[in-house]
């Protein structure tokens, strides 16, 4: 008997890797390093970026929508990965311009004196000289690449075999969430913290060894990466949840009583899922960052969790594609709305300016969302595929 490959059976993937892939070509084509110039280098970046958030949406639809853990912290996995990888590139960046100037001394300079120097440009805004235990492996970009994944998943790890493991459920475990994201931000922004304090990390869109690449080609290059890791991730979490797995988390969901009492490892389900999908936020987060060019601890203030909780509730949670959905739509409306391109209303005795009316609109959208069409914008795909099967 043959067995159907899993993109067949599951239809909504192989559409969305075809939308991905006619959205990278077609942005490829218009875009000023290799097509016709029509698209600007800020724009391809704005939907490199929204991607990225796509992605992170994507992991919290594994953890809220089919796990049931309303997660106010995942942001703050998102900029983890971004400090990570911000670290090599201010490191590697400063090094690629200190290592000269000291070249042209009378005596060359040995390595702990370019360390030194590394080390003074990139915290003397924080008025120290020291390098910070955080920064050990800042020289090695593939020791970098894997904390991208391990500090995040560690903290996830360590959070949720602490949470899980005292059975906190609901509306106290989203409240630790916040607090755990709340706690680590407020640490970022002491200067002793080892990341600049509330100056962040800056000039990581300018990546070392690629000072003869334009902005506009290295935008194209961030477009594509982040189109494949969504494009990988999506298809990840559809086959994670099609399956037994997807199956028993949804159980979890539904009823956590019933399936501890049928025997299964209720903690244990709950553990991967939120391990795995903290490590796909920060591999988002460390695509963001260098497209975004800043990370300061502003980024990961709970707000920013709730916001990505917005979005996929108006793309519609429990449906993977509703949250990409959402994560798109509404990123780009806010770079509309906030960047000045959304015409002003003028009504009698007052101007409404999108750029101070535009979060309100959208908790407005999320309260109206969550009353009267719980399914999201996903609810549409759903009503079309009935009179489908009714025809």
């Amino acid at each position: 008997m043959t067995r159907t490959p899993f993109i067949l059976k599951n239809p909504s993937v192989l559409a969305m890797l075809a939308v991905l892939a006619v959205l990278t070509l077609a942005v490829t084509l218009t875009s000023q390093a290799y097509g016709t110039g029509a698209l600007p280098t800020s724009t391809v970046k704005i939907l490199g970026m929204t991607l990225c958030l796509a992605l992170a949406a994507v992991a919290m639809d594994l953890v809220w929508g089919y796990l049931g853990i309303l997660s106010l912290g995942q942001m703050a996995f998102f900029a983890l990965g971004g400090y990570m990888i911000g670290q090599w590139l201010m490191y590697a960046r400063t090094e690629a311009i200190v290592a000269p100037q000291l070249a042209q001394s009378p005596i060359p300079p040995t390595p702990q004196e370019v360390r030194d120097a590394v080390t003074n440009q990139i915290f003397g805004v924080v008025g120290s000289s020291d390098l910070p235990l955080v920064w050990s492996f800042a020289h090695s970009l593939w020791l970098q690449l894997l904390l991208v994944v391990a500090v995040p998943g560690l903290l996830a790890l360590v959070f949720g075999w602490l949470a899980f493991r005292s059975r906190v459920n609901g509306v106290y475990l989203s409240i630790l969430t916040q607090a755990m994201t709340l706690a680590l931000a407020l640490w970022l922004f002491q200067n002793d913290s080892g990341f600049r304090g509330n100056n962040g990390l800056s000039g990581l869109q300018n990546l070392p060894g690629l000072d003869h690449v334009g902005q506009a080609t290295l935008s194209v290059w961030f477009l594509w990466a982040s189109a494949a890791a969504l494009a990988l991730f999506y298809a990840l979490a559809a086959w994670l949840v099609s399956g037994k797995f997807g199956s028993v988390t949804r159980a979890i969901r539904d009823d956590e009583t019933r399936v501890r009492f049928l025997g299964y490892p209720v903690e244990g389900f709950k553990l991967v899922v939120f391990t795995l999908a903290a490590m796909i936020t920060a591999i988002a987060g460390a695509l963001y960052y260098p497209q975004a060019g800043i990370i300061n601890p502003a980024e990961m203030m709970p707000i920013a969790s709730i916001y990505l909780a917005v979005w996929v509730a108006i793309g519609g949670r429990g449906r993977l594609y509703g949250a990409v959905i959402g994560a798109v739509v509404v990123s780009l409306l806010s770079s509309w709305f906030t960047g000045g391109r959304a015409p002003s209303i003028h009504l009698p005795g007052y101007v409404v300016n999108w750029v101070d009316w535009w979060q309100v609109l959208l908790g407005l959208s999320f309260v109206l969302v969550t009353l009267f069409a719980p399914k999201g914008i996903a609810g549409v795909f759903d009503l079309f595929g009935r009179k489908g099967d009714r025809a």
